[in-house]
């Protein structure tokens, strides 16, 4: 008797999600907040520190948190389910609503962890592809939700790693066709011209099946927290407390989003210069033998046009930058993405960019 004993045999397929992380001086390959958060929250946060009783365990229904976050958003604190990260969330809802013969409808290329969290909780897959542009091509949405009949669909927006945000429009067009639930992960939504949230907090048609999920991790420079949240009908989020570990969320997390959202103006004074150098690095790449695409988040994605992505990778990694490497990703052969980082970090990219690829430009 004895041996290892064998796991799921669904998971001998799965690897885990991961993003290399080396010594570099230029990080531009997680999506992160290049900028530290203001220093008076830090500020704000030790002092906070000194009044929880660590001896205790933290509020399980995370009160206050919810409903700062209900009041930045206009909506009943009911409505507000938290986590740790935005993965925490999703998982929350596919172990509230997934399961052995149910599937979700992802379409590709898309943020990988929709459907890496769904086949961990024996859920069913079935993938579309986006149209040239990475938009979705709402024929090929209605074939596959018509023909699959998904428990879950999920919408990246901004999408991720290909950057563009869809429109209030095509959302309510999804929602519509689509019989379960609509989780639109808006992780980068606040660089975004519009927000899904806007149909949910009118009351929509479908409203009552739409889940829009956020994090701190990016424009609240708070990935080192993680901290995510969903905002959905109370139903959604009475199903995601059921399957929840008990005192899932700690309290100096709570504490942290909670004095976060007194600091909304330096949330948007990052988004604005975020969004400003990821125009000026967008035009820099259009004077480069590179193809890339519009983005409404923190990251572009590009393919070189004359190099293996894979090459160029090794040279910015040479000179000290680092990127993520897309190329073997559904749909992106050739493809690299950049996070947006500050001026000095966008300038040393561009210029080791620029001599991987031999441009004068």
């Amino acid at each position: 008797m004895g041996g290892p004993v064998p796991q799921r045999r669904d998971l001998s397929v799965l690897s885990g999600y991961h993003s290399p992380q080396v010594d570099v001086e230029v990080r531009l390959n997680t999506n992160e907040s290049p900028l530290p958060p203001p220093p008076q929250w830090l500020d704000e946060l030790r002092a906070e520190l000194g009044r929880i009783d660590f001896n205790r365990y933290p509020d399980r229904d995370v009160t206050e948190l919810r409903a700062d976050i209900a009041a930045f958003h206009d909506v009943d604190p009911a409505q507000v389910f938290c986590a740790n990260g935005s993965n925490e969330v999703l998982q929350c809802l596919l172990l509230a609503y997934g399961g052995a013969g149910r599937v979700v409808a992802v379409f590709e290329p898309t943020y990988a962890l929709h459907s890496h969290i769904a086949a961990l909780t024996a859920t069913g897959v079935v993938r579309g592809w986006r149209g040239p542009d990475h938009h979705l091509d709402l024929d090929v949405v209605d074939r596959v939700v018509d023909e699959s009949q998904p428990i879950v669909t999920f919408l990246c927006s901004p999408n991720n790693p290909t950057g563009g945000a869809e429109t209030p429009q095509t959302v309510a067009h999804v929602l519509e066709r689509a019989p379960g639930l609509v989780v639109v992960d808006e992780a980068y939504g606040q660089f975004a011209p519009t927000s899904a949230l806007e149909l949910l907090r009118s009351g929509a048609p479908g409203a009552d099946r739409l889940v829009v999920v956020r994090t701190f991790s990016k424009t609240w420079s708070m990935a080192a927290c993680r901290l995510g949240y969903l905002i959905a009908d109370r139903d959604v989020v009475d199903g995601c407390r059921a399957v929840v570990l008990p005192y899932h969320l700690d309290a100096i997390t709570q504490a942290a989003g909670r004095l976060a959202l007194r600091h909304v103006g330096a949330m948007e004074e990052r988004v604005a210069l975020i969004t400003e150098e990821r125009g000026r690095v967008a035009a820099a790449l259009g004077e480069m033998a590179v193809e890339s695409w519009p983005s409404d988040a923190n990251f572009l994605l590009l393919r070189p046009t004359a190099r293996a992505a894979t090459d160029v990778w090794h040279d910015l990694l040479d000179a000290s930058v680092l990127v993520r490497d897309c190329s073997s990703w559904p749909g992106l052969d050739n493809c690299l993405r950049v996070t947006v980082g500050t001026p000095v970090e966008n300038d040393r990219f561009l210029a080791a960019l620029r001599s991987s690829l031999g441009s004068s430009a």
